[in-house]
């Protein structure tokens, strides 16, 4: 027997293991399998992640290892003649503005206008009950003939007496008592007629007419109405729509550039543009400047001159207004291409690797669409105009031209294979050798 064996303790004197703790090699290999499954875990989300970024930006083979490229809309440095333009808020006032009032009382017997209708001066727009005033100029002619015929017998009397006054038949006195009697009545006899005048006129005022041309507008009164010479309302109201007048303002830091370009330019062109600034109402010639500076608002009113042979443009209208004063030759880019930064203004210039740099520029005369650049930029040069706030200096772009072709086509063929119908891959048949 072996003297180990004969020292070792039974095996019902050896002490069983606790319950509930494992082995000290079992928990290690539980451990390291864990490791290597929370490592394939991680390993398979990294590569979906940078697969889905692959191709988000259009496939490998892009600046960066594949990393996402930003797409710009991009415009090209250029030189063009740059209007100089104030801008204003203009109303349409009628170069006349005529209220058809009635001169005299009476009955309106007769309305011989359409409402909305285009008249000319002179034209007979409405009548008044004539016959009163036909009696009174009568009246009036007829007592102007009593009073010639009286004169004319004092006159033939005044006459008679100087013959007898020659022959010493007759006294001084009587001679000039009846020249008096002569010159009394030729003042009566003036009188008589401007009393016809007024009489003949009061009737030509029953006529009523249009004062000047243009467009007439709603009546007030209607005939069989009894119309007096004091209605302040009036009949209706006409306004002149061609030519017609557009006041605005002006800043008063403007004028003196309006006047240089008046004593340069013999008429400056006005343009009238709908609430929109897209549709062009008219084409006119800037008037005038007002002769004093409102002091509430630090602007002078202007007027411009429309010819509005289409109309286009009503009485009390508001429209937007560009007035302009001359044209500059500058170098230009669409106003998106400008931006704002704590260091001033700058712009993303695309170079010839598609990459962009940020430029400092200074800024001109500016339009609706286009900015003048005075210095940063050259002509020919690409700047950036959209997309530019996911930009940094030095990060590489595309342009969408350049994403169209990179886009594949349906049914192109690939380097093993063809596409067949829904883009599916299918294979050549084998070439005979």
């Amino acid at each position: 027997m072996n003297p180990q064996e004969v020292n070792a303790p039974p095996p019902s004197a050896i002490p069983p293991a606790p319950p509930g703790k494992p082995p000290r090699r079992s928990r290690w290999v539980g451990s390291l399998l864990a490791l290597v499954l929370v490592g394939l875990v991680g390993g398979a989300a990294w590569y979906l992640i940078q697969r889905a970024n692959g191709e988000s930006s259009g496939g490998p083979g892009f600046p960066g290892g594949g990393r996402p490229m930003v797409t710009v809309g991009d415009a090209v440095v250029r030189k063009a003649e740059l209007p100089v333009i104030i801008d204003a808020l203009g109303t349409v006032i009628p170069a006349t503005t005529v209220t058809l009032r009635p001169q005299v009382s009476g009955m309106l017997t007769q309305v011989l206008f359409t409402e909305g209708q285009m008249v000319k001066k002179g034209q007979l727009l409405a009548q008044i009950d004539p016959r009163p005033f036909e009696q009174a100029l009568m009246q009036a002619q007829g007592t102007r003939q009593r009073d010639e015929a009286q004169l004319e017998n004092a006159r033939l009397t005044l006459e008679r007496y100087r013959t007898l006054l020659s022959q010493d038949s007759i006294a001084r006195q009587d001679v000039d008592t009846q020249a008096a009697l002569v010159k009394q009545l030729e003042g009566t006899v003036m009188t008589d007629k401007a009393q016809e005048g007024t009489a003949r006129l009061n009737l030509d005022y029953t006529r009523i007419t249009a004062p000047a041309s243009g467009r007439i507008g709603l009546r007030t009164v209607d005939a069989g109405n009894y119309v007096t010479s004091g209605d302040t309302a009036g009949l209706a109201t006409i306004t002149q729509v061609a030519p017609i007048d557009v006041q605005f303002s002006v800043p008063q830091d403007r004028v003196a550039d309006i006047q240089a370009a008046q004593g340069a330019a013999d008429a400056l062109a006005v343009t009238a543009l709908d609430r929109t600034r897209k549709a062009e109402l008219d084409k006119g010639r800037f008037s005038t400047l007002d002769n004093q500076v409102d002091t509430t608002t630090g602007t002078v009113k202007a007027k411009a001159r429309f010819e509005n042979a289409a109309g286009a443009l009503f009485p009390n209208q508001f429209v937007n207004v560009q007035l302009l004063l001359r044209n500059v030759p500058a170098l230009v880019v669409p106003v998106t291409a400008v931006r704002t930064g704590a260091n001033g203004d700058y712009v993303y210039v695309i170079n010839e690797d598609r990459t962009v740099s940020l430029r400092k520029v200074k800024r001109g005369q500016a339009t609706v669409g286009l900015m003048a650049i005075t210095e940063g930029l050259k002509e020919g040069e690409r700047v950036v105009t959209e997309g530019g706030d996911r930009l940094q200096d030095g990060m590489a772009v595309q342009l969408p031209g350049a994403q169209a072709a990179r886009a594949p086509r349906a049914g192109a063929s690939g380097p093993r294979g063809e596409r067949g119908e829904g883009g599916q891959r299918r294979q050549r048949p084998p070439q005979n050798p």
